[in-house]
Order: structure tokens, then sequence, then C-alpha cells
């Protein structure tokens, strides 16, 4: 019996997971440089939660139609969540400016991306451009 590592659709075209991706692998580099007395606080929670939303959207992605704006709206709370966390880090100056701006960049870019996606699952007919 052979077990299969590729998942059942094409994974690879899901942007906004990639997106976040990107996002934790950033956040990895810079977790690395956080004082360890907060690495294990406010770095294990940031980690934890990019964690969790990458398990999230890959649910999302990969659950039936009707059953996805929940999933979504999930998502939307999470990364909110997450987005503050790693403001308050860098407010308390637990991670320099330009990582900061890196993955916060990478994690709008994702909240855009999600939005559109909620956007079109409750109006699908709906077109994003004016005629």
């Amino acid at each position: 019996m052979t077990i299969s590592t590729t998942p059942p659709r094409d994974f690879n075209n899901s942007t906004i997971i990639n997106r976040l991706k990107e996002g934790f692998l950033i956040w990895l580099d810079i977790a690395k440089h956080i004082p360890k007395s907060a690495r294990y606080t406010i770095g294990a929670r940031i980690e934890n939660k990019f964690l969790y939303l990458l398990e999230l959207l890959y649910l999302a992605y990969f659950t039936e139609r009707e059953k996805k704006v929940p999933k979504v709206i999930d998502c939307i709370f999470n990364l909110d969540t997450l987005k503050y966390l790693v403001q308050v880090a860098w407010e308390a100056k637990l991670i320099p400016q330009k990582p900061y701006e890196s993955v916060a960049l990478k994690l709008t870019e994702t909240g855009k991306m999600l939005g559109g996606w909620k956007g079109h699952l409750e109006n699908p007919d709906k077109k994003n451009r004016a005629l």
C-alpha cells in the first residue's frame, strides 16, 4: 500500500496560503532574535497563531463551497488577532522595524485576499469591475 503525499486538489495554486506561508517563514527568521524573556511568551503565541491560521486556511481551501464562508470568517478573525500580536511585539521593541514591515506586508496582503475570497463566496455573481 502506498501513501499519497499530495493533497487531493492542486494546493500549489492557492496564493493565499502561500502568502501566509511566506509571512510565517519571515516570522521564523525574526523569532530567533527575540529576547528569550519574550520568545517563549508572545513569540511562541505568534508562532502558534501562524500555524493555527495555516491549518484553518488549508481546511477552508478544501471545504465544500457551501460551508466555506464560516471558515473564511474564522480565518479573518484569527488573522486580525495575529496582526495585532505582531504589532504589539513591534511596539514593545521586540522586533526591528524592517522585519516587522516585511511580515506585516504579508499579513496585510493575506487579509485583502481573505476579504476578497469572502466577498466572492457571499456574492458569486457580483464582479469586481464597473461597466
